[in-house]
């Protein structure tokens, strides 16, 4: 079945330039020309994949991104003129998966369009070879691989796609050392980048859902020069956390 993406874009030519690239490739596609106008449309049909400008009227991107990620996990693509790291960081922070600046080649943008919408279909396919086991505990967190869910105690923590995989990672082997490198590549399935903001983000929303105390996180740790790592069972045996 045809996958149905939203552009969300003040700029008409910008959208006829996706519009035009990503239907060659059989996708529906929906335009939107203000923030207010994309979150109806959200509302109103069934999006697999949302493009989403900062700079828009009504409802700016950010403010749609974040209003947007209370109710869905659809993928979105930021696809902007502001291209400081600032802005990077805010946006995937909010729960972007990806940021396009422009001006952008739109054969890169369809390709990494395809990439969101693989990993999000691919994720929720219920014969997914990779997974051998219904859940993995580590101390009092127990990640549910049906569920993309992350149990801590008695409280249930939705977890996006992306947190799953990379969460996954670090608690299918747990006490061993990940370079940002290796996570990346883990979680994105695609080669890095040499964007260390996207993992910093990214480590910073885990901790903040499933640490106590995110400051002084237990689970995630860093290792000074060579990435992270997640604590290994051993580390609670004994212990509250």
């Amino acid at each position: 079945m045809s996958k149905t993406i939203l552009i969300a874009d003040d700029e008409p030519e910008i959208i006829e330039l996706l519009k035009l690239f990503l239907e060659r490739e059989s996708y529906r596609i929906i335009e939107a020309y203000d923030g207010e106008q994309a979150w109806n449309y959200i509302r109103q049909h069934p999006i697999d994949l949302a493009i989403i400008d900062i700079m828009m009227p009504a409802l700016d991107g950010f403010q749609l991104i974040k209003r947007l990620r209370n109710e869905y996990k659809l993928p979105v693509i930021i696809l902007s003129a502001k291209n400081r790291d600032s802005d990077k960081i805010l946006g995937l922070g909010l729960g972007a998966d990806d940021f396009i600046s422009k001006p952008f080649n739109p054969l890169e943008a369809v390709a990494r369009i395809q990439a969101q919408l693989r990993r999000a279909f691919e994720f929720n396919e219920p014969e997914e070879k990779m997974i051998s086991a219904q859940s993995t505990t580590v101390g009092r967190l127990t990640l549910d691989h049906t569920a993309c869910v992350v149990y801590r105690g008695d409280e249930t923590i939705t977890l996006t796609p992306l947190e799953y995989r990379l969460l996954n990672t670090f608690m299918q082997a747990p006490g061993r050392i990940f370079t940002k490198q290796q996570l990346f590549e883990q979680a994105w399935s695609e080669t890095y980048w040499e964007d260390d903001n996207t993992i910093m983000v990214q480590i910073s929303r885990l901790r903040d859902k499933i640490e106590d105390r995110p400051r002084q996180p237990v689970y995630i740790k860093t290792v000074r020069g060579l990435g992270y790592k997640f604590a290994s069972k051993d580390d609670f045996d004994g212990k509250k956390t």
